[in-house]
């Protein structure tokens, strides 16, 4: 805390950069400086909208302050005391574990969860609940990149050097990224890179791209693979493949090729759309160029074949000699707040602390001398988070639904089949902070303290380990999360410790992590309150932390990075006479995520008060549209009622909604809930869709 000024220094509560904030007495962002340390990701202070009107939620009139129980009579909510909303919870989940067993409770957690509540929460399902049906909103955020990563070069961290070493690259290609939307202060350690942007929309990315002397690739949806195979191949016969390094750091590339040797670019501009001479260009330069990257993210993950996707990219870019050399590399963008730390300490289904695979005989062992249990209690891997969803109410199924931080009804794909589950539960209990789409229809709901109302850490997209401290107190009932988990640990008798204290969390979090591919054992609040820089692996106290992965070898037990055939295998459904149009998905520069906070914020609401969809003129006339008109845009799945703009660089056969907006504005009613068979990663981004005017009262 900055006593003399009396404000305390902590981190926005949206996007993985995490920026560095100071946060008053009142709750208020204090404009006159920004929170900077050392290589802080900020570079220099810099925050968008977002971050700016944050603490608009601290003191929102809809802010939840006390627990409510679903009344049974009238349908409505009824306000109660923590006892009676603890107490109830934990009768009713111990009555259902006893009559259908421990999975018969699920739980739901969030990437914008700190490290402190990812970690309890997976302990408190495995531990106190015994439950293997466990999963998290992540899932449909960086899994894809997560499972390449992790085949390629043995680990997962989003960016494996500091987001600072890009203000120095003279060229980055952003594979389905629209940073200067999602995160505009990353564009400014992009300010000196000629940028290549990959994006079937000109976004405002593509346009810093193209007046930074780079390109825009406008690929048809769902053909970034071949795309990347194209580009492969032209690597390979134009003479540009850096043969020492593939010989010296990777295996795979003959197995590679040999897909690659059929994916020519001419046939790959068949397929995608993109000019062959173009990704000859974009490879040339790649080649030419000593300082460079390839970063990927949702918009090359979102895919029922994201993580051949982000394979592919991985390929071309250790072809050209980028990962682990200096001033290069590649790397994938996080989303989500704790996007890193959210799937590194076990809230996903298949995973223990420290990113160790649960299946994993030692890592089991280690956990549970940790947590005081015999590893044989430990439940296996549970159902990813689509799967999850989906089972809800189903013979064999979860009966019960725990969720912490995320809100389904708006972010899961085909929202109208997941309001059918969780209606068909007994039992569905919301902590969350505002009432949003999915708290609506919560039978217990129980608010829980915000980002700047509580002590805890995250790690950002750049596996740096940041401090969030609390600035305030959370207004008088509320809760925060580790606080809920440990009463109801506490009401089910759960065996074990659950401590409250996110010191205590952290503490323990380190010991288990200790050993695995996350290891967070030297890092400590006094290390990080003393402004250490610190990213994991960071195995012991006098550690340094490690910045730079790959530099000498990469995470498999050889040392070397793997090239991994993929072949390009395009959407899980095609557009015909019915659904002739590509529909795909994305944010906005004002909102965030479902948009349960920031349509809360005026300033970022009156901005973009509801849902579009943007759309080609000529294809907005072919079905009877014009710019400001009403129309709704069907999938085999829904319909997404939907104010038309009318983008003339758009592709004529593609229209883009935002993601942000729930009931007839959801574009997750038309998307596909089709699963990566890797990552179960669901196909957010390309859908067969049709467009006309919108019924009469659609809205």
């Amino acid at each position: 805390m900055d006593e003399a000024a009396g404000r305390t220094a902590t981190h926005c509560p949206y996007c993985a950069l995490q920026c560095g904030q100071w946060v008053s007495p009142s709750g208020e962002v204090d404009a006159r400086a920004v929170y900077v340390t050392k290589d802080d990701p900020t570079r220099g202070g810099g925050m968008c909208q977002k971050g700016w009107t944050s603490s608009a939620l601290l003191t929102h009139a809809h802010r939840l302050t006390f627990p409510q129980v679903r009344d049974s009579r009238t349908g409505g909510f009824r306000e109660t005391d923590w006892a009676g909303a603890l107490g109830t919870v934990a009768a009713r989940l111990a009555a259902l574990r006893a009559e259908h067993g421990p999975d018969a409770v699920a739980v739901l957690g969030a990437g914008g969860l700190t490290n402190e509540k990812a970690y309890l929460l997976g302990k408190f399902a495995r531990v106190a609940l015994g439950t293997s049906q466990i999963d998290y909103n992540g899932r449909f955020c960086m899994s894809s990149a997560a499972a390449a990563g992790n085949r390629a070069f043995g680990v997962d961290r989003g960016l494996p050097f500091p987001v600072t070493d890009l203000a120095d690259a003279e060229l980055v290609v952003l594979a389905g990224a629209n940073v200067a939307e999602t995160m505009p202060p990353l564009m400014a350690h992009l300010s000196a890179a000629q940028l290549v942007v990959v994006d079937p929309r000109r976004t405002p990315t593509a346009e810093r791209a193209i007046a930074s002397g780079g390109l825009h690739l406008a690929p048809r949806p769902g053909t970034d693979a071949a795309l990347a195979l194209g580009m492969l191949h032209a690597a390979v016969v134009d003479g540009h493949l850096d043969r020492s390094y593939l010989d010296e750091r990777t295996t795979g590339f003959d197995d590679v090729w040999r897909i690659a040797s059929q994916w020519w670019p001419e046939r790959a501009e068949r397929v995608c759309g993109v000019a062959a001479s173009d990704m000859r260009t974009v490879v040339r330069r790649l080649a030419a160029t000593r300082r460079r990257y390839v970063l990927t993210a949702r918009g090359a993950e979102q895919h029922a074949h994201g993580v051949d996707t982000v394979t592919a990219w991985i390929n071309l870019a250790l072809a050209l000699g980028l990962p682990g050399r200096p001033g290069s590399g590649f790397g994938t963008i996080t989303g989500q707040g704790n996007g890193q730390g959210g799937r590194e300490h076990g809230q996903k289904a298949d995973q223990l602390p420290g990113y160790r695979h649960i299946t994993d005989p030692a890592a089991r062992e280690h956990v549970a001398s940790v947590w005081g249990v015999d590893p044989s209690s430990l439940p296996g891997p549970g159902r990813s988070a689509v799967e999850l969803l989906d089972s809800l109410g189903r013979p064999g199924g979860p009966r019960a639904l725990l969720v912490f931080g995320s809100n389904v009804l708006v972010s899961a794909p085909d929202a109208r089949a997941v309001a059918d589950r969780l209606a068909a539960l007994d039992l569905l209990v919301v902590a969350d902070v505002l009432p949003g789409e999915t708290a609506a229809r919560a039978d217990v709901l129980l608010p829980v303290a915000q980002w700047a109302e509580e002590d805890g850490t995250t790690t950002n997209l750049e596996g740096r380990v940041l401090r969030r401290r609390r600035a305030l107190a959370p207004p008088p009932g509320v809760r925060t999360d580790l606080e809920v988990i440990s009463g109801l640990a506490a009401a089910l008798d759960a065996p074990g410790a659950f401590p409250a204290d996110p010191r205590a969390v952290f503490d323990e979090l380190r010991r288990a992590s200790s050993g695995g591919p996350a290891d967070y054992t030297g890092i400590s609040y006094a290390r990080l309150d003393a402004g250490e820089v610190l990213h994991w692996p960071c195995p012991s106290g006098g550690h340094p932390g490690t910045p730079r992965l790959f530099a000498e070898r990469f995470a498999h037990p050889d040392g070397r990075a793997r090239l991994v055939p993929v072949e390009h295998a395009g959407p899980d459904e095609d557009v015909d006479t019915d659904f002739p149009l590509w529909v795909t998905t994305g944010r906005v520069l004002v909102h965030y995520q479902s948009g349960a906070q920031t349509r809360r914020v005026a300033a970022l609401a009156a901005a973009v008060p509801e849902v579009f969809v943007e759309v080609h003129p000529e294809t907005a006339a072919r079905y009877g549209l014009a710019d400001g008109d009403l129309a709704d845009v069907t999938s085999r799945r829904g319909t997404t009622t939907a104010r038309v703009r009318c983008v003339p660089s758009l592709r004529p056969d593609t229209v883009f909604l935002p993601f942000h907006f729930g009931g007839a504005g959801a574009a997750n009613n038309v998307t596909n809930p089709a699963l990566d068979p890797v990552s179960r990663m669901p196909e957010f981004k390309v859908a067969a869709v049709r467009l006309e005017p919108a019924r009469a009262g659609a809205r």
